[in-house]
């Protein structure tokens, strides 16, 4: 993972290494509120089933949403320090002045 020695020197990203986990908690509170969501919609169908139900589809619709953009995120920020990592690479070799 990490050593704890890297939260204090500024030669290396930390980043990268902990945006898996920032993900993962990302992904379960989303399906939490997905979970609760889902059964606010079962629960109001008792009520108005037409509300009810869009409520239903709208919560299976963000969960699915937010894991897709939550996915798209994580993949920039590391994205972002791959490029900074190619960069510096092209640079030690001498290539940019």
């Amino acid at each position: 993972m990490f050593d704890l020695q890297d939260l204090f020197q500024w030669d290396r990203f930390i980043t990268p290494t902990i945006i898996k986990t920032f993900y993962w908690l990302a992904i379960g509170l989303i399906v939490l509120f997905g979970i609760y969501g889902i059964l606010q919609g079962l629960a109001y169908m008792a009520i108005s089933p037409f509300v009810g139900f869009i409520l239903l589809l709208s919560s299976i619709a963000s969960v699915v949403v937010g894991i897709v953009f939550c996915r798209i995120a994580a993949e920039f920020v590391l994205i972002v320090f791959r490029i900074n990592e190619h960069l510096g690479a092209i640079r030690d070799q001498g290539g940019m002045h």
